[in-house]
């Protein structure tokens, strides 16, 4: 298990006042891979943005392991990141565990794999982000064999420690350690599309108001 370190407050508020596209934008023009692909929300307009609690699965082997009691170990604003494989024949999260997380302030989930139980889900309006859901469980099928150690979803590392930002339109993983930097760039982004729609508003052509900001650079990668 890695010693988690702590993330400014406020770099976390500057995140949450951001979207996942300018934020992916960012990490484009800084050239560090940071998208979820495939990674989506079962609960439509709900958003998360916290610093990752990571947890590995691995298939059981002859002696069957446990699916873990690792959610009570989680803190409050945190986002459980569980990393299955990319495995849809079985599930690591379901209602019990939704509402679990919900009474103790748990920011959200992201497996790379399914969840279940998606009418509690819905219902309790818990902010999970998965590659979709299955009934079948995952108990006698995978074990947790790691917790808060290196993880990949869709092929990205996530650390624990490391900011993970969600919205209807996916996730993305800031590593911590650039965490400041992407945020001041990714501000700047934001700024910068946000005059282009008012000047769109206003009358120009789409192609004057991505001239004035250079748009076609902003996401180009910095030498």
């Amino acid at each position: 298990m890695e010693k988690l370190n702590k993330i400014d407050v406020s770099i976390i508020e500057g995140f949450k006042a951001l979207d996942t596209t300018c934020v992916s934008d960012a990490l484009d023009r800084l050239g560090i891979p940071g998208g979820l692909e495939g990674i989506k929300p079962v609960v439509g307009g709900t958003t998360i943005c916290g610093t990752a609690f990571t947890v590995h699965y691995v298939p059981c082997g002859i002696e069957k392991g446990t699916v873990g009691d690792f959610l009570d170990d989680v803190e409050p604003g945190q986002v459980v990141v569980i990393d299955n494989g990319g495995r849809t024949y079985c599930t690591v999260w379901g209602d019990l565990m939704a509402i679990s997380a919900s009474r103790r302030g748990i920011e959200g989930t992201v497996i790379d794999g399914v969840c279940r139980d998606v009418p509690t889900i819905k219902r309790v309006k818990y902010p999970i982000f998965t590659k979709g859901y299955y009934m079948v469980t995952g108990k006698d099928r995978v074990e947790v064999d790691g917790v808060n150690v290196p993880v990949a979803v869709s092929g990205i590392q996530v650390k624990p420690g490391d900011i993970i930002l969600g919205d209807d339109t996916g996730v993305v993983v800031i590593p911590q350690e650039r965490a400041g930097e992407v945020l001041e760039l990714a501000k700047s982004i934001a700024e910068k599309e946000a005059l282009m729609e008012k000047e769109i508003l206003a009358g120009k052509t789409l192609r004057e108001a991505r001239a004035n900001v250079n748009y076609h650079h902003l996401q180009t990668r910095e030498k």
